[in-house]
C-alpha cells in the first residue's frame, strides 16, 4: 500500500462541518473536559504539576542529549509551551487539549503533564502515535473547542531510553524486565527490515481487522526502508522516520478540518522520549505552529522552545 493510499485509509468522508452544532449547546464546560472557571495563573499550575515528580538529573540529561540533540525535559516543555500560548489568550477555561500519542501507558505522562493545565484531552492517536482518528475524529474534536476558544494538538511517536542509555528500551514500574519502547514501532521496523534484507516470509494472508492499526503502521513506514537501513543507529533514526509520516498525515487532517478551528490552533509535534520512573521524560520539538481559524500557519514558534 503506498503512503498516499494509507492516508486515504486513515481519513474519512466526514468533515469538521459534519460535527458543527446546529444550535447553541447548553452543556457545562466540565462536560467538554475544560477546566471550568479556571482562574489560577498558568505558571503556578505548571509548578504544582511537577512539584512531586522526578527532578532534573544532569547526568541523565547528558545521556539523552548525546542521543537526541535538542531534547528538553517535560517540565521545560510544558513550562515554555504554556507560557507562549498564554500570551495568545490560551487558558485552562478556554482551551481544548487534543493528543495523538501511542497507546502505551508511558505515553500518558505527557498528556498528564498538560492535563494539569488544560483539563482532560481528546484522543486522536493509536499505535506508535499515528492519528488513527483521522478526519472524523478531528472534526468531532474541533466541535468540542469552547466557543471563542483555542485548541492545542500534541502529537508524535515515542521512544524509550533506559538508565544505561540504551535506546528503544525502558524501565517500567513493577516490571523487572527492561522492556521495548515503542513495541509497535520496533515491530514495524523489524517487518520493514525483513523486506529490505530479503528475509520476509511470503504469505497470501490479508491484513486482519483485529490488528489493522499495526498493519497500517507497517505500511506507513515502508517509504523509510533505505533511510533506516543506512542509519548509524536504527533505533535512534526510527522515531524520526515515524514522525515524518505522522506529521504529513496530521498536516493533511488539519487542513481538511480547518473549518472547525475557532480562534486558533497550536500544533506541537515531535518525539516523545520515555524514561524510567526516577527521571523526567523528554521531548524533541520538531514543530510548533500557530494557525488561525482558516488553518493558515501564522507563526512558527518552535525556536522559542529551543532557547
Amino acid at each position: 500500500m503506498k503512503l498516499h493510499s494509507a492516508i486515504l485509509l486513515l481519513g474519512s468522508l466526514a468533515s469538521a462541518s459534519a460535527f458543527a452544532p446546529t444550535k447553541v449547546s447548553t452543556r457545562s464546560l466540565s462536560s467538554l473536559n475544560i477546566v471550568p472557571g479556571d482562574k489560577q495563573d498558568v505558571a503556578d499550575k505548571v509548578k504544582d504539576i511537577f512539584a512531586k515528580g522526578p527532578k532534573a538529573n544532569a547526568d541523565f540529561d547528558k545521556i539523552v542529549q548525546e542521543r537526541f540533540p535538542g531534547a528538553i525535559n517535560n517540565q521545560e516543555l510544558v513550562t515554555k509551551t504554556v507560557d507562549i500560548l498564554s500570551r495568545k489568550g490560551y487558558s485552562g477555561s478556554n482551551t481544548l487539549l487534543a493528543t495523538s500519542l501511542c497507546c502505551d501507558e508511558l505515553a500518558r505522562q505527557l498528556e498528564d503533564d498538560f492535563n494539569g493545565v488544560y483539563g482532560n484531552n481528546f484522543n486522536l492517536g493509536g499505535l506508535s502515535g499515528f492519528p488513527f482518528a483521522g478526519n472524523t475524529g478531528f472534526g468531532a474534536m474541533a466541535a468540542h473547542i469552547p466557543d471563542d476558544g483555542y485548541c492545542l494538538v500534541v502529537y508524535g511517536p515515542h521512544v524509550g531510553i533506559a538508565a544505561d542509555g540504551t535506546v528503544g528500551k525502558v524501565e517500567r514500574s513493577g516490571i523487572a524486565l527492561i522492556d521495548t519502547c515503542c513495541g509497535s514501532a520496533v515491530a514495524a521496523s523489524n517487518y520493514l527490515k525483513g523486506i529490505t534484507d530479503g528475509g520476509a516470509v511470503i504469505t497470501t494472508k490479508l491484513q486482519e481487522f483485529s490488528d489493522f492499526q499495526q498493519g497500517a503502521v507497517q505500511e506507513l513506514i515502508l517509504p523509510h526502508g533505505k533511510r533506516l537501513a543506512e542509519a548509524k543507529d536504527r533505533m535512534i533514526e526510527l522515531p524520526y522516520a515515524l514522525y515524518d509520516s505522522q506529521d504529513m498525515l496530521m498536516t493533511d487532517i488539519v487542513k481538511k478540518g480547518s473549518l472547525g478551528i475557532k480562534r486558533g490552533l497550536a500544533l506541537l509535534g515531535g518525539i516523545q522520549i520515555n524514561t524510567g520512573p526516577e527521571t523526567l521524560d523528554y521531548f524533541v520539538p520538531m514543530r510548533f505552529d500557530y494557525m488561525n481559524y482558516r488553518g493558515d500557519v501564522v507563526e512558527d514558534m518552535v525556536s522559542a522552545l529551543k532557547k
